[in-house]
């Protein structure tokens, strides 16, 4: 088949440019693929490059530390081991004494300067304080008020007692009840209610005048013939008494009275007509100016003596009683009641008087600090008063310090305190200037004050020393340093104190051991569950497979560097004591 060609037309370019021509349209088409591999060279470099850096980048970031640890061993020997106590403490003078005053006053006589040397009793000073005359006065009166207060409720509070005891209504003498009152049970009866009238009717009395014409002849004890026309009969009394009054009569005569007694057969009563006969010494009769009425001998209203409800009576009009008969029984719980709040009255004005008087005795002692005296021997330490000043209440004026004494407070914790014992000696070293030596002995061990160290679950105890000062070379404030041994333990087997590990067993509980290098396991060691390490993880102990087997110990005394083992090991066994651990960075 022929070749068919298909003209192309030439289009002239924009502005007038003359298309390219066949040579430069090749030469253009070249440099362009050449352009084209450039740049895809390039970013296949630019790629690799990435991958690499950001596998070598990924590497850094998630790098294992290495991790090289040295197992440090050491030899479980025989020694001596000590336990001490170390520490500092302030010094001060075992006795001390500062006068404060409570109120103001003018400083009148001052005896003693700062610095003076002082005995007990000897006078400082005398200030004249009208307010502390005043407080003396107004306590002494608060107290006697407080006592009056108390006397008062106790003197009622007896009553009380005295009223339980009358609870119960008993009749006073033998003899006939004639009226009664009526009562409720349960409800209350008031106290000095009218029980009943009684009667003495056993016996009888007559009132009867005789002229005084007898007045030598008549005498009490005198027998006396009694008749009694009612009942036709006679009675034998006696003159029981003779009262010397003027009772004139119609016709003139002057009379004196004389009470005859005589005995009820039972058959008399009160308001009878009645004549008495007596004899003269010559025998001849003696009559009375007049007859009389019979009268019961007694005749007593019966009353309570407390009150409170009724719970039983026995009161019947005209029956006869014997004395002591039960009349009438009361409860006694409003008594109770009131017995109560007495004693806790009571228990509070006993406060208040103890209070009125301590407070009393407190401004005497006040008082006396206005006049004076050293309560105590030793050195004025400080004095601020001056003769015509003036002195505020709250001022502390004297202060004197005992300094031939010193104390020293130090602290021992709770694993040392058992061997401390009162009269120990412990030396002390002076912190101060070119220092200086004491020696203080244990006068007190306060076994009720303890506390934590610094949170070291150690409970220390307050230890105090008495130091002699005669010298005067220790000054109160003086910081002073202490060491001294508590116990010690010779020919035992020591060990690092790093070298005792404390783990829990399978039964959950805590025991401490020593892991030593045997060939074998030995009969006193325990399994212990010691986890796998992970990379870069620091071992904790060694294992079984290192050679390292845990054995219980007891342990003993300690010091800052070794312990003592007293049982569970022999002796001159390799021990661990601890990793040294090495780190290294790729």
């Amino acid at each position: 088949m022929a070749e068919v060609q298909t003209p192309v037309v030439s289009t002239p370019a924009q502005g007038g440019a003359s298309a390219p021509t066949p040579g430069k349209a090749s030469s253009v088409k070249k440099k362009q693929n050449k352009r084209k591999l450039r740049n895809g060279i390039i970013t296949v470099v630019v790629l690799a490059a990435l991958g690499v850096g950001g596998y070598f980048l990924y590497g850094f970031l998630n790098k294992t530390e290495e991790v090289n640890t040295e197992m440090q061993t050491a030899e479980a020997n025989f020694g001596m081991i000590q336990s001490s106590v170390q520490g500092s403490g302030s010094a001060r003078a075992k006795e001390s004494a500062a006068i404060t005053l409570t109120q103001s006053g003018v400083v009148q006589q001052l005896y003693v300067n700062a610095g003076d040397v002082v005995t007990a009793g000897q006078p400082l000073y005398t200030i004249f304080s009208q307010a502390a005359q005043d407080e003396v006065a107004s306590r002494q009166a608060d107290l006697q008020k407080a006592q009056e207060a108390l006397a008062d409720l106790q003197r009622e509070m007896s009553d009380l007692y005295k009223q339980q005891n009358n609870l119960t209504v008993r009749a006073p003498f033998a003899g006939k009840i004639v009226e009664v009152s009526k009562f409720t049970e349960g409800l209350d009866v008031s106290k000095g209610a009218k029980v009943c009238t009684l009667v003495n009717d056993r016996q009888l009395k007559l009132s009867l005048y005789f002229s005084y014409a007898y007045e030598d002849t008549i005498s009490v004890g005198q027998e006396v013939n009694v008749s009694i026309p009612a009942v036709m009969g006679s009675f034998t009394g006696k003159v029981e008494t003779i009262n010397k009054v003027h009772y004139i009569s119609p016709e003139g005569s002057d009379n004196f009275e004389v009470v005859v007694v005589f005995n009820n057969p039972g058959t008399l009563t009160e308001g009878m007509d009645a004549t008495a006969s007596l004899t003269a010494g010559d025998g001849s009769p003696i009559y009375p100016y007049q007859n009389g009425k019979t009268e019961y001998y007694e005749v007593r209203d019966v009353v309570t003596e407390a009150g409170g409800p009724m719970v039983s009576q026995n009161l019947l009009r005209y029956a006869d009683v014997q004395e002591g008969d039960t009349l009438l029984v009361m409860s006694s719980d409003t008594i109770d009641e009131e017995l109560r709040g007495y004693r806790d009255r009571i228990e509070t004005g006993e406060k208040a008087v103890t209070n009125a008087r301590e407070a009393l005795e407190k401004s005497q002692e006040a008082l006396k600090d206005f006049d004076a005296v050293a309560p105590i021997d030793g050195t004025v330490t400080s004095c601020t008063l001056t003769e015509g000043g003036e002195v505020k209440s709250g001022d502390t004026v004297i202060t004197i310090s005992n300094t031939t004494t010193m104390v020293v407070t130090i602290s021992v914790d709770d694993r040392n305190i058992a061997y401390v014992k009162p009269g120990m000696g412990v030396d002390l070293m002076s912190n101060w200037g070119d220092g200086g030596s004491f020696y203080g002995v244990v006068t007190k061990i306060d076994m009720s004050l303890s506390g934590d160290s610094m949170g070291s679950g150690m409970t220390n105890y307050p230890v105090t020393l008495e130091v002699d000062n005669l010298s005067g070379t220790l000054l109160e404030g003086m910081w002073l340093s202490y060491s001294f041994v508590t116990s010690q333990s010779d020919n035992c087997i020591v060990v690092p104190m790093q070298s005792v590990k404390y783990v829990s067993l399978d039964d959950g509980e805590t025991a401490s051991v020593v892991f030593i290098q045997a060939d074998s396991k030995p009969e006193n060691a325990v399994d212990l569950d010691i986890p796998d390490l992970m990379p870069g993880e620091t071992p904790t102990y060694p294992s079984q497979e290192d050679g390292y087997y845990a054995v219980t110990v007891e342990t003993g005394l300690s010091d800052n560097y070794n312990v003592e083992i007293k049982s569970g090991l022999e002796g001159g066994e390799t021990i661990f004591v601890n990793y040294f651990v090495q780190q290294a960075w790729g």
